[in-house]
């Protein structure tokens, strides 16, 4: 079928299916998870001039376009095709992985199932299984099925297996195929037809083992993930009738209570400032790491700290409400997404399932031999795999949070043990993102470097522009004060300009300078060095003449340069940087570094289609930013991933993985981290497979009893479960020191 020949292809990739001159059909398989914004795609090519008739198939994944010039070559319909769906492609990998990570039956229960309850299974049903053991040479002969059924062992067994009874009937009413609880529902109901108590209380108690084992990775990894991500306090202060304050519980506050926070605290809810005023850090909500001054009606946000002063805060949104608390959800509902592997566990035991069934029977008709039957139901690949893999995939996530390390879906952690192109932005990302002045050069003989600064500062002191904040800085630190001036004028793209005294005062890029008349030419030399040194400049003006130059450079991040040698141990073998810095610069950088290649003058969304081209090529391509410029490449990227504690809202919504330290060295670690974690995962395969093949071999030549078989089979379940949990000891930090 098309689709399955599309299958393996990159999600956006768009290919010639059949084409005549004026008519071309065109396969994408992104186009299958578009569904409600067919119109939107057919507006999108109808502004295509040479197009007549578009037809969009959902169904078949594919557009058929008629046009009227007959020599539009095929490259150019497709390109087009793929930058209009782009424009699509974050629904389509949202619907995608929703269809791909639909939880099983079996899932589903041991997300719902509480711990402590499985832990009393376990409890309950290996007091039982110890009794059934002490009984077994006092158990009667010759009892009907009624008989066996109704004893005290067999009501045990079946109470303890009615989650596994249910999971198994689910599967076969809402897919109408068995899954390994049907399996085990079966192999259960014969050991306790067959007199056999034993061996359905080990398989019970075993399988509940594997399976508490998992239960508990995901409760911790999600203990991990609140953990890292928690906001607020844990007790607040809230305004009574009276005036007087009392402590309460966070739990505890309604919309419309009146809290006080003072200086250190966390705000604990989002709401309005209805009275003080403090300098608050909102950056762990909108990225800003400067801290803001809030005053009365200004908004604040849960989770932003009180840096200074105090404030009542009228609550307006609480809870699960808070934009901080959707974040946490966010990101625990995205834990969910399931690895490329796991869709291949459930698959295979999906269909090793009903082979387990057609085994049984073949056993027993050839053989005549109930037990022998049997063992074919008891052993199984399925519950091993799938547990395991769960397990493996779980634990890697809980380390990573514990660690400062936020994986959004276990997904991204396979994908990122197999990519083969990293990409790196520039500023904050390779750089620390606070910008500093390192060259200050006159060009005339009667200014100073300090006059140079004091002009510069006055047209610069009402910017919010990186480069002004640094120009201020270095005012600050050298404690000199800003000169008086008159209203700054902002001209977008350009620069700034003022009146100091009788001058005007203009500081700018090129173009601005010579927009308004002012020569270039004796910069020239000073230029030159700028860019040799990787700094960025801009120029200042005094009235018509050019009167100086100051250089800015983003200091590169500490232990970026061992990082990226760890990559490249690692077999990384296409390291790129992506920047809107000029060539020059941008350059400068990629030298020092050793990158492999680099791209310059970069806006946002030129980065996301950069992601896209080298997936277009069937790439695996990882983009490393900073989260806030750098939020559509980070999206677009089969793994995105935010690095610093500058991130935002919105770098925490559009990456796939979050490291909230600033050390670059914990890239690398998160590698070998996924790496670990697929090399766990392939062990696991290969010893459940190995294991459980040699014990159907035996069971079905009559050498295996069936309560050992339940046992190699179970116990198998146990120690590939257990071999994931290595993983929640993995050690970053080692990995970060290595």
């Amino acid at each position: 079928m098309y689709w399955k020949s599309l299958s393996k292809e990159p999600l956006l990739k768009c290919r010639v299916l059949h084409h005549i001159p004026g008519r071309m059909r065109i396969g994408c398989r992104a186009i299958r998870y578009l569904n409600g914004y067919e119109n939107d795609l057919r507006e999108h090519f109808f502004e295509l001039l040479w197009v007549k008739q578009v037809s969009v198939s959902i169904i078949t994944a594919n557009v058929v376009v008629y046009y009227n010039d007959e020599e539009v070559p095929a490259e150019l319909i497709t390109g087009h095709m793929e930058e209009i769906i782009a424009m699509f492609s974050i629904p389509a990998h949202q619907r995608e992985r929703k269809e791909k990570n639909k939880l099983t039956v079996n899932e589903r229960r041991l997300q719902e199932e509480p711990v402590g309850s499985l832990l009393r299974n376990v409890l309950i049903g290996a007091g039982a299984l110890t009794l059934a053991i002490i009984n077994r040479g006092r158990q009667a002969k010759g009892v009907s099925f009624l008989e066996r059924l109704s004893g005290f062992a067999s009501l045990t067994s079946i109470s303890l297996a009615l989650p596994i009874i249910k999971s198994g009937f689910e599967s076969l009413r809402d897919t109408g195929k068995p899954n390994a609880d049907t399996l085990s529902t079966a192999a259960i109901f014969a050991s306790l037809l067959s007199g056999n108590t034993i061996s359905a209380l080990t398989i019970i108690v075993l399988a509940d083992t594997a399976e508490l084992i998992t239960a508990y990775s995901m409760n911790k990894t999600r203990s991990a993930i609140r953990d890292m991500l928690s906001t607020g306090e844990k007790y607040v202060w809230k305004v009574m009738d009276g005036g007087h304050l009392i402590k309460i519980p966070a739990d505890k506050v309604q919309v419309g209570d009146h809290i006080v926070v003072h200086s250190g605290e966390i705000v604990s809810v989002d709401g309005f400032v209805e009275k003080g005023n403090a300098l608050v850090d909102e950056s762990s909500i909108t990225g800003e790491f400067m801290p803001r001054e809030k005053k009365e009606g200004e908004e604040v946000f849960a989770g932003s700290i009180v840096k200074s002063g105090t404030i009542t805060v009228l609550a307006e949104k609480i809870k699960e409400d808070t934009a901080a608390a959707r974040i946490i959800h966010m990101v625990e509902e995205a834990t969910m997404y399931k690895a490329q592997v796991q869709n291949i566990a459930d698959r295979f035991s999906a269909q090793l399932i009903p082979l387990n069934f057609a085994l049984g029977t073949i056993v027993y008709l050839v053989t005549g031999s109930i037990p022998r039957a049997l063992n074919m139901l008891v052993i199984d690949y399925s519950c091993g795999i799938r547990l395991s893999t769960a397990t493996a995939l779980t634990a890697a996530i809980s380390t990573g949070a514990r660690n400062g390390i936020l994986i959004k879906g276990s997904n991204y952690l396979e994908m990122l043990a197999e990519t083969e192109t990293l990409i790196f932005d520039k500023t904050g990302t390779l750089t620390e993102g606070n910008p500093e002045v390192k060259s200050v050069i006159p060009l005339k003989s009667d200014i100073t470097e300090k006059e140079l600064l004091s002009l510069a500062s006055a047209a610069e002191e009402t910017s919010t522009h990186p480069i002004a904040h640094a120009i201020l800085e270095k005012m600050k630190v050298n404690g000199w004060k800003i000169p008086k001036h008159c209203v700054v004028e902002l001209v977008v793209a350009r620069g700034v300009k003022t009146q100091v005294k009788k001058d005007i005062i203009r500081v700018g890029n090129a173009r601005f300078m010579k927009e308004n008349g002012i020569s270039l030419d004796e910069s020239a030399d000073a230029v030159s060095r700028l860019m040799l040194r990787g700094e960025n400049f801009v120029y200042i003006a005094r009235g018509d003449s050019l009167v100086g130059l100051i250089g800015i450079m983003d200091p590169l991040r500490e232990n970026m340069k061992k990082s990226l040698n760890r990559l490249r141990n690692l077999n990384i073998d296409d390291i790129i940087l992506l920047t809107g810095d000029a060539e020059q610069q941008a350059e400068v950088v990629a030298s020092r570094m050793m990158f492999d290649r680099f791209e310059s003058e970069l806006l946002p969304e030129d980065k996301a289609k950069f992601a896209l081209q080298l997936q277009s090529k069937g790439f695996r391509v990882a983009m490393i930013g900073d989260g806030i410029n750098d939020a559509p490449a980070l999206a677009y990227a089969d793994v995105g991933i935010a690095l610093g504690s500058k991130r935002t809202d919105l770098a925490m919504e559009a990456a796939d993985i979050t490291i909230r330290s600033d050390d670059p060295l914990a890239i690398p670690a998160l590698i070998m981290l996924s790496r670990s974690t697929m090399r766990i995962v392939r062990q696991n395969f290969a010893t459940s497979i190995g294991v459980n093949s040699i014990g159907l071999v035996l069971g079905a030549m009559g050498v295996l009893p069936v309560f050992w078989g339940a046992f190699l089979h179970n116990m198998t379940t146990v120690a590939v479960v257990s071999n994931s949990l290595r993983l929640f000891f993995f050690n970053m930090n080692k990995n970060l020191l290595k």
